[in-house]
């Protein structure tokens, strides 16, 4: 097989980790960049190169005569144009999460995607990681039971003014809830293989936040089998060493995530000591972004399903959507309700 011809377009943070598993799979190869900084594309292309830059996805996509895919790796603002250009020349999409800052956004670019047949993967890349799989194992294994109740607890100091974040995030509204707990939201549905019925929800920021609107999270979550879920997730912690810890309880024990790369155990209900389970090596975010890349191409390829689609990552931004009205009217909220 000849290698994918890929546009890459936005090279921020995110967009540089797919230059680097781009460049190492031999099923791709970056035809050309794209982004409105040229300091950026210079870096990239000296890095990468050589291919041209382009301004924006759709200046490239209007020039080039070859484009096999589009990465776009850029902030979820005005992606629509972006979408429809590459749907227009029937190119897939691999685009980073989330789809867009509301639900009825969402909604509009997933049904481009599909009216013009292209797959349109979300990049739920945490999905790819080796400790998520290896849960995943345990919870079809039952090696403690089944899964029951669960606490998920991310707290960290996210210092948004540091020249390697991108600053968008600032001053967005409810940027805790679109950029960070999305990724953990997906995980709880991927994972457990269930769908949230109901949330009660409270979301505040601390009096030293620097961001404009809400960096905390509490949330709790029932699922379609009963399975409660407390969430609770911060990027304004009072403490800057980051805390990261997934339990889920079952019926004959617990299975234990303590790092959101690796750190995986599990023990029996009477055991004193917790079970570590050994994992396969992981380069952090290279890793599970090159599992990510490979589902893409095997979708584009070869014709495989599609993972992370678009139309599936409506269900986890419905969790975001709901817990902003949860939070906003005090009350608990139906998740299909915010479909309406």
């Amino acid at each position: 097989m000849k290698p994918l011809k890929v546009l890459l377009a936005g090279l921020g943070v995110r967009g540089r980790h797919h230059a680097e598993v781009l460049t190492r799979s031999p099923r791709c190869t970056i035809v050309a960049c794209a982004d409105p900084n040229p300091a950026a594309r210079e870096r990239l292309q000296a890095q990468y190169g050589p291919f041209p830059g382009y301004a924006s996805a759709e200046d490239a996509l209007a020039d080039l005569p070859e484009v096999d895919a589009l990465v776009l790796a850029n902030p979820p603002i005005g992606r629509e144009s972006q979408l429809q250009a590459a749907a227009a020349r029937g190119i897939p999409v691999l685009v980073e999460k989330p789809l867009a800052l509301s639900l009825p956004e969402a909604q509009r670019l997933t049904d481009i995607a599909e009216a013009a047949g292209i797959p349109l993967m979300v990049g739920l890349n945490f999905r790819y990681l080796g400790v998520t799989q290896a849960v995943m194992q345990h919870l079809r294994d039952e090696t403690v039971g089944r899964a029951t109740f669960a606490r998920f607890t991310y707290e960290r100091y996210r210092d948004g003014h540091r020249p390697d974040l991108n600053k968008y995030p600032l001053t967005m509204d409810q940027p805790m809830l679109w950029e960070q707990s999305i990724h953990h939201f997906d995980l709880l549905r991927f994972v457990y293989g269930q769908e949230p019925v109901s949330v009660m929800c409270h979301t505040w920021n601390p009096p030293w936040s620097m961001y404009a609107s809400d960096t905390n999270v509490a949330a709790l979550f029932t699922f379609d089998s009963g399975m409660i879920v407390n969430y609770q997730g911060t990027w304004q912690s009072g403490w800057s060493e980051p805390h990261f810890e997934w339990r889920t309880d079952c019926t004959d024990g617990v299975i234990s995530q303590r790092h959101q790369f690796g750190d995986l155990s599990y023990a029996r209900r009477f055991e004193t000591a917790l079970t570590p389970v050994a994992l396969p090596p992981h380069e952090q975010w290279i890793t599970e972004t090159g599992g990510l890349l490979a589902a893409f191409v095997d979708t584009v390829a070869d014709g495989q399903p599609l993972q992370c689609s678009a139309r599936d990552h409506l269900q986890s931004l419905a969790m975001v959507q709901a817990c902003i009205l949860s939070s906003r009217e005090g009350r608990s909220v139906a998740i299909a309700s915010v479909f309406a």
